[in-house]
Formats: structure tokens, sequence, C-alpha cells
């Protein structure tokens, strides 16, 4: 049973807030480290850490206000470089992550970005000790595939967001970890689309087929 649209948004939210408490934290302890730090190489190096900080807690809320978020700043469609963009900067923050990209088109629909986004998501998540990050995207015949294949030494999958994914997950078992999934089969539903799903030991294949409307 797909879980409701109130209870999806608040596991999303606490998603978000989730990822976002490492780096806001980082920004605090820095902070309270330069207001009492009288050496100028040690202020110097709380300058380095806040400022990653900073970036990271931008580039994640980016992600996020278009993987989760209504994305009001676009139009119906929006430029491929632009998820690009935001999955790179994500993944550079992990630093054992490398990403390869394959666009046929220049843009795709918010339902299309929003799944590959969240996929993305999923694939990064996955990728506990690094790999490589293979994101596809293309429109063919009216209806947009997308790609994403998560390889490394380890991945690390849980059977559970599989199960959101294709839409079996009880609802009463949703939780933040799983929210992202189980946004992606809704929407993949509500235009008549479908997801799959393939794991290995050492890779995780995630596929959407999502009617252009």
């Amino acid at each position: 049973m797909p879980a409701n649209s109130l209870d999806l948004a608040s596991l999303l939210c606490s998603r978000l807030c989730h990822d976002l408490l490492s780096p806001v934290g980082a920004l605090s302890n820095g902070l309270e480290l330069l207001a009492d730090e009288k050496d100028p190489e040690m202020r110097k190096r709380c300058m380095e850490l806040l400022e990653q900080s900073a970036k990271a807690s931008a580039d994640k809320l980016k992600f996020f206000r278009l993987a989760f978020g209504a994305a009001g700043g676009f139009g119906e469609a929006v430029p491929v470089g632009e998820a690009r963009a935001l999955v790179d900067a994500l993944a550079g923050s992990n630093g054992r992550v490398s990403v390869n990209w394959m666009f046929g088109v220049d843009s795709l629909g918010k339902p299309a970005v929003k799944t590959l986004l969240n996929l993305a998501l999923i694939g990064l998540d996955a990728l506990v000790r690094g790999g490589t990050l293979d994101i596809g995207a293309e429109v063919r015949d009216g209806v947009a595939e997308i790609v994403v294949r998560a390889a490394g030494q380890r991945v690390a999958f849980d059977q559970a967001i599989g199960q959101a994914l294709e839409g079996t997950l009880p609802s009463a078992e949703l939780s933040s970890r799983t929210a992202p999934a189980a946004m992606v089969q809704q929407l993949a539903a509500s235009v008549n689309g479908a997801v799959q799903v393939h794991v290995t030991a050492e890779s995780l294949v995630l596929g959407a087929v999502l009617p252009v409307t």
C-alpha cells in the first residue's frame, strides 16, 4: 500500500534534516572554535573548514530542493545540466565516487528529473566504500528512459529500498531511508511509468521508464 502524501512528505523532511545535520553541525562547531582561537594558522584552518561545511550544506540544499521539492524556479522542463551539476556536487563531497554521464537529451520533465536525482541518491548511498556511478537518460518515442548503475567493491543495498521502488513495501514500514524510493515509485505510477531494480554483490542497476506528458 503506498504511503499517504503527508507521511511521505514528513519522512522526506526527516531525510533532508538527517543529511544536513552533519555539515550544519560542523558549521556551528567551527564558529565556536573560531571565537576562542587566537593562533593565526589555526584560525585559517577553521575558516577552511567553515567554507567546506558551508559549501556542503548549500550543495545538499540545492539537491534536495529539486529532488524533493516543487522546483518552482523551473518550467515544465529542466535542463539536464542542472541535474548533472547537483549530482556532481553531492558526489564530490564524498570524494570516493566518480560519476559518468550519458545524456541523449538537453532537458527532461520534472518527474523524470526528480526520478533521476533520487535514483542517483540511492546509488550514492549504496557505494559505502566508493566506486563508480553511471547515469544515463534519453527520450525515445515519447518515453523518458533513465538508468543509474552503481558499481564498487561493496554495494550495500537495503532490500526495503528495493521494495519501496517496486511499490511492495508496506506503508507501515516506510522510513526516512526508504522515502526517496517510495517517492520515485509514486512519481512513476502517476504518469503510468515503471521502475526496475537489479542488484548483485558488485553492482546496483536502477531504471525508470516514464511516458513524456
